[in-house]
């Protein structure tokens, strides 16, 4: 059985779009309790504020979205044609995610990483799902910057399209490209 890397690439995009959507949410939900604070709630005497961490995920959650279907599209349709479209665009793009993630994560780990005390509260339920989200998210990011660092140096591919199918037999007198459709990978390959 043969080992099909853009599928585990596609399959890790979307499990990053997955996580950061549910931190999207969980995030949406905890702005919306704080800016809304209930008549009486002990938070902040009641009072609506927000927490700056809280939109900094929100943020990333965005960017990880936005970021997760971009990579899916163009593994899945082989986009050449792009500024981003390479691996260096994608390494660059996954290191400017997982910092936004680390940070994010480790602001909100410090602040509430240890909320075992009041879990029979909402509140404390959902910012504890936060930081458990946020580090899934994080992983995936990580996860993925592994996959595509290692098929980098294993290929010596780094300027080459993200989507990482080609024929590596460099065709004399073909301006198409080494990265074609799965079927051309059976027609000969003239010699030079």
């Amino acid at each position: 059985m043969a080992f099909d890397l853009p599928t585990l690439r596609i399959a890790s995009y979307a499990t990053l779009a997955l996580f950061s959507f549910i931190v999207f949410g969980l995030t949406i939900g905890r702005l919306n309790y704080t800016n809304h604070l209930p008549r009486g709630d002990p938070l902040n005497r009641g009072r609506d504020f927000y927490d700056p961490d809280i939109v900094e995920l929100l943020v990333t959650t965005i960017m990880s979205i936005a970021w997760a279907i971009f990579v899916i599209r163009t593994i899945h349709k082989r986009v050449e044609d792009n500024l981003v479209s390479t691996f260096r665009g994608e390494l660059i793009g996954l290191f400017i995610i997982w910092m936004f993630w680390i940070v994010g994560t480790a602001i909100a780990t410090t602040q509430w990483g240890s909320l075992g005390f009041c879990q029979e509260f909402e509140p404390c339920r959902v910012l504890s799902a936060i930081v458990a989200f946020s580090w899934l998210s994080w992983v995936m990011v990580t996860f993925n910057f592994g996959v595509s660092l290692t098929f980098i140096l294993a290929n010596g591919a780094l300027l080459e399209p993200l989507h990482g199918q080609w024929v590596p037999a460099v065709r004399d007198g073909d301006n198409e490209s080494h990265y074609t459709e799965r079927s051309r990978r059976s027609r000969p390959v003239s010699a030079a």
